[in-house]
């Protein structure tokens, strides 16, 4: 394990390095980023002027909600995004070899060969986005919310990991799949509001095939809605499940694709 921990520092100092390298670049992906996001506060602040609640969700509680999926989503772009996304390059110029030469597990180097430094201050951004929510509720939440929120954002972030480890395996049979890869945007839409918005009745079904089938729609509501509204054992639990499931299934995935690649040289 220790192994890997240094295999991982040392990828995230290289391409903290290659980052520096070119300065300007970096200020200006993290500004652009930083301004979208403060954007995006913007409208839905201007939108609690009109209403005292979106599907449920207060103003704090809603904004708790944004900063939760701000950060899950920059952690994802952080650290596996960029990464998946050129796995069917590898493939297509046979450059998958050199990867699978690798005396390390080759997912791991798939999945973490480069770290995208500049999407983190979003992290950040979400972080403070939620701590500023948390002090404007009339109650605390208590400790065991914090808990339950750890334990949530941790298998949201698996979850997703799973949904692009599958979802870039399939280069190996496709080569060319970013119309499969579309996928995981409409993943990201789905996650990026409250599960009641499907409470309709022409939109139960949809709401429940995303929650229970493709659990995307749990992956920001159940740790978000476990501090500022409901600490949901059961969904909690099923969160758990749907990760350790996600994570088994995928890795099988990923092996399949290996088994069936056929190198550059072959």
């Amino acid at each position: 394990m220790m192994r890997y921990v240094r295999l991982f520092r040392a990828f995230a100092r290289v391409s903290l390095l290659g980052d520096m390298a070119f300065r300007g670049n970096f200020l200006i992906k993290v500004v652009v980023e930083l301004l979208w996001l403060g954007l995006m506060v913007f409208f839905y602040d201007r939108l609690f002027d009109f209403t005292a609640a979106v599907a449920g969700w207060s103003r704090p509680q809603y904004f708790f909600f944004l900063g939760t999926y701000y950060l899950m989503e920059s952690l994802i772009e952080t650290f596996f995004l960029s990464n998946f996304g050129e796995f069917s390059e590898l493939v297509r110029t046979g450059n998958l070899d050199l990867v699978l030469l690798k005396p390390v597990d080759e997912q791991f180097l798939i999945s973490f060969r480069h770290v995208e430094w500049s999407t983190l201050p979003s992290a950040v951004f979400g972080l403070i986005l939620m701590t500023r929510s948390i002090l404007q509720l009339d109650v605390p939440p208590p400790a065991m919310a914090y808990v339950a929120f750890a334990v949530g954002l941790t298998c949201a972030v698996a979850m997703a990991y799973s949904f692009l480890l599958m979802l870039s395996a399939t280069a190996v049979w496709l080569v060319r799949n970013q119309s499969l890869y579309e996928l995981w945007w409409l993943f990201m839409s789905l996650m990026r509001y409250p599960k009641e918005i499907f409470n309709a009745p022409y939109t139960n079904a949809i709401g429940w095939f995303f929650t229970f089938i493709i659990p995307v729609l749990l992956a920001v509501n159940v740790p978000a809605a476990s501090v500022v509204k409901l600490l949901d054992s059961q969904m909690i639990a099923y969160l758990v499940a749907s990760a350790v499931i996600l994570l088994f299934v995928s890795r099988r995935v990923f092996r399949r694709a290996m088994q069936s690649y056929r190198s550059a040289s072959s």
